[in-house]
């Protein structure tokens, strides 16, 4: 593991993301490099159109870099099929979604369960109530998304996030939608399991009270990353 870490868990090489519209080529991403050790916390910040959910959705392999390699734990994501993609971030990769993505036709306890159960996960309820518990949801098992407050969904969400232990986590936004009280308790949370499981956090945000507790601070403009 060391020399994993020494490597950086999770790597940007010459990463580039374009699209093309009406008007020609559309440069997202442009000649993004970083290398992050194992169990580090991380902010991705920058104005709004400066890349910053694009690059978190290569990094977690739910999007195809067009130039470069995302490399996680030594493996190419790009030299990985969808499936690949999709068994890597069953079982090493958690994704926290800004607007939650809970199911909305499953309760806060069948939502959390539903990847253990996937990821065929001994004992999914227990597993699932425990975590749901830690997040200050124990009352809520039984509550569908509708149910639950905006800061009720949020800690659902990190919750099935982070119920499969993954080695690392990415969250876009995740307190984004939350006012000030309530998103201090989901940074608290959020660091509380990172320092708990050793779980690599690398977060986009337009936070400074989140971004100051990371120990990594990327800043993106118009695509490119500015400093480290």
């Amino acid at each position: 593991m060391g020399s994993q870490q020494s490597a950086g868990f999770v790597q940007a090489i010459q990463l580039g993301k374009q699209v093309t519209t009406s008007e020609g080529q559309l440069v997202i991403l442009d000649d993004i490099n970083f290398s992050i050790a194992a169990g580090t916390s991380v902010a991705i910040l920058g104005a709004s159109g400066s890349g910053k959910t694009t690059l978190l959705g290569l990094l977690a392999g739910l999007d195809i870099a067009s130039t470069g390699h995302v490399i996680i734990n030594d493996i190419d994501l790009g030299e990985l099929d969808e499936d690949g993609r999709a068994l890597l971030r069953a079982g090493s990769v958690g994704f926290v979604f800004q607007n939650f993505q809970l199911l909305s036709g499953l309760t806060a306890l069948e939502n959390v369960m539903l990847p253990l159960e996937l990821a065929t996960a001994d004992k999914p309820k227990e597993t699932a109530k425990d975590i749901l518990s830690r997040v200050g949801l124990a009352e809520r098992l039984h509550h569908y998304p509708a149910q639950l407050s905006g800061g009720e969904q949020q800690r659902c969400a990190i919750a099935r996030a982070f119920a499969a232990r993954p080695q690392v986590l990415f969250a876009d936004e995740p307190t984004g939608n939350l006012d000030p009280v309530t998103g201090k308790r989901i940074i608290d949370l959020l660091f509380k399991l990172n320092r708990e499981q050793g779980t690599t956090l690398i977060m986009a945000t337009h936070d400074e009270a989140l971004a100051e507790n990371c120990e990594i601070r990327l800043q993106l403009q118009a695509g490119k990353l500015v400093n480290i």
